[in-house]
């Protein structure tokens, strides 16, 4: 992977959504208010008049100053990794990591994807089902490796179905993942578990409450994190052995963090798509 990281043929395969200004696809989307450089200059110098500068916006070279935006948005917002402390407090009897505190070891080495793009929206992924993707690969999974769900949610990203259209992992099928060494489970989709609608039709039909965010809730019996809302699985060119990193930003005491996942892929004579 060190060659990788370096070489000019490398393919940079950006893996991520980012944060956008109020998307459909969100329900609780980000507010961006942007300032353009001539606002920037006027800010820039109230603050410095604040302190004692007698200095006005056309001051600054051709009146422009810096850009920036302010931003009021959710850390589950955008592609993110989710914390085990998302999930409960505890896992298995001890306290469970907050974001900042998940190891960067857990972020980076080679991913799986299993294909899921033939399964019904808010199916669940059973343990029969991933064991029947892995074989299909002739895979077996490692301890470390990366494991990315491909549901082809992405593809609806900037629409409303973007919520509703997809499977989602069960409890069993996550456990089954995690008890293999397996740390950290991307997905394309808008979540990890099946969607919203599916969970509390289920929950309503048997009044079980295993039925409300399963996935989830494995995370209080085994510890792992997982990486929501993804994209671009279908520009990589295999399926097993791509390497990747995805460092979430660190954020006091978080349940998740942004992340921008990024595959780097051998490709002679080829720049990158970042």
């Amino acid at each position: 992977m060190c060659d990788l990281l370096t070489a000019d043929d490398t393919a940079l395969i950006d893996l991520s959504i980012g944060l956008e200004d109020g998307p459909p696809s969100e329900p609780m989307p980000p507010s961006i208010d942007a300032f353009g450089h001539e606002v920037g200059a006027e800010r820039l110098a109230q603050n410095l008049r604040a302190l004692g500068h007698d200095i006005d916006a056309s001051d600054f070279p051709e009146g422009m100053g810096l850009a920036w935006e302010d931003l009021e948005v959710i850390p589950h917002a955008g592609t993110h990794l989710d914390a085990p402390w998302h999930y409960g407090p505890e896992v298995d009897g001890e306290p469970a990591k907050t974001i900042e505190e998940i190891p960067l070891e857990w972020c980076r080495g080679n991913a799986v994807v299993l294909d899921f793009r033939w399964m019904a929206p808010g199916a669940e992924i059973s343990v029969a089902d991933l064991e029947a993707a892995l074989d299909e690969l002739g895979h077996n999974l490692s301890p470390g490796e990366i494991v990315l769900i491909q549901t082809g949610a992405d593809e609806l990203w900037g629409t409303p179905d973007y919520l509703t259209q997809f499977p989602g992992m069960g409890g069993e099928g996550t456990k089954y993942l995690v008890e293999r060494g397996v740390n950290v489970i991307g997905t394309d989709a808008y979540g990890f578990d099946k969607p919203f609608t599916a969970m509390g039709e289920r929950y309503v039909e048997s009044g079980d409450e295993a039925e409300l965010w399963p996935a989830h809730v494995a995370g209080r019996e085994v510890e792992y994190c997982q990486i929501e809302k993804m994209a671009n699985l279908d520009a990589l060119p295999r399926k097993t052995d791509i390497p990747i990193v995805a460092f979430p930003i660190k954020i006091e005491n978080g349940s998740a963090g942004w992340v921008r996942p990024v595959a780097f892929i051998e490709s002679a004579g080829r720049g990158a798509d970042v």
